[in-house]
């Protein structure tokens, strides 16, 4: 899918009620933005916050980042008016919380048309029914909302996140078999950055893309923690190169640093190049 080519090492949340704040994220080495009108907006400034969020938006200025708009569940009252609203706003996708089924995707690509859909999955229904959920050919993304799932859960917190883990792998499973981007969920500790890079760098393993943030001082952090390393492009570049090598000369063994090379090895080197490609553009 296109949405690929895009990194999305750093989501940062911004509440679409406060102007200053979208202005601010403009200077921010962010991959992508989340304008809230959920969460992070009291219940009396949610209608005019879309009147707020517009005007940010037809203002511009927010460069090659990836702009996603997070509504209010449709089953609220402000829900529906959040998707008619958004579906007519200049951004590249909209956000819905707590999806729990394929059903409730659709329901709002009713209202927003050809506008890609994310979801937020934050509940254990929806981690049991992730599979059908990124099935849905609009949906472009995944968010994990940790904080509501170990809510959902009633678990303790631990660094190793192992009362989670499960529904983490789900999602995880459900976003690569259907091909959508997957980010992690955030870290409440802001001013933790040891703690932070430990998630992050526990999340890049597992196979999340990037992770969502709550504070400007959490970016650094998640931006090199989800990009490749040196290291990381120059083996392989190496692989490439020695499968290709190998290839040509039609002797169909390539061996880099003692080890074996394999297309399926390959298909990763590239996949790693063309990241490190797209963050270079993104910056520049």
């Amino acid at each position: 899918m296109t949405q690929r080519a895009h990194p999305y090492r750093s989501v940062l949340y911004v509440p679409a009620s406060n102007a200053r704040a979208m202005e601010k994220v403009k200077t921010l080495a962010i991959d992508a933005i989340i304008f809230d009108l959920e969460d992070a907006v009291a219940p009396d400034q949610k209608v005019p916050a879309r009147d707020t969020l517009a005007a940010a938006l037809a203002e511009g200025g927010y460069g090659n980042r990836q702009r996603i708009v997070r509504i209010n569940d449709l089953s609220t009252e402000w829900g529906v008016a959040d998707a008619e609203a958004v579906a007519k706003l200049d951004c590249d996708a909209v956000l819905l919380p707590k999806v729990e089924s394929a059903a409730q995707v659709k329901a709002l690509a009713d209202i927003t048309g050809d506008l890609p859909i994310w979801a937020m999955m934050e509940t254990p229904l929806g981690m049991l029914n992730a599979a059908e959920i990124g099935a849905h050919p609009k949906l472009e993304g995944m968010v994990m909302g940790t904080n509501d799932l170990a809510k959902e859960l009633q678990s303790r917190f631990r660094p190793d996140r192992l009362p989670m883990q499960a529904g983490l792998g789900l999602c995880l499973l459900a976003a690569k078999a259907h091909g959508v981007t997957i980010v992690d969920g955030v870290y409440n500790a802001f001013k933790d950055t040891e703690g932070l890079a430990a998630e992050c760098e526990q999340g890049r393993d597992m196979g999340f893309d990037g992770k969502t943030l709550i504070h400007p001082a959490q970016v650094e952090v998640a931006n090199t923690a989800f990009a490749p390393t040196d290291a990381e492009i120059d083996l392989a570049t190496r692989q490439i190169a020695a499968f290709e090598e190998a290839e040509a000369a039609g002797t169909g063994v390539a061996v880099v640093d003692g080890k074996i090379v394999e297309n399926l090895h390959v298909v990763t080197a590239r996949e790693i190049l063309s990241k490190a490609d797209a963050i270079a553009a993104l910056s520049a």
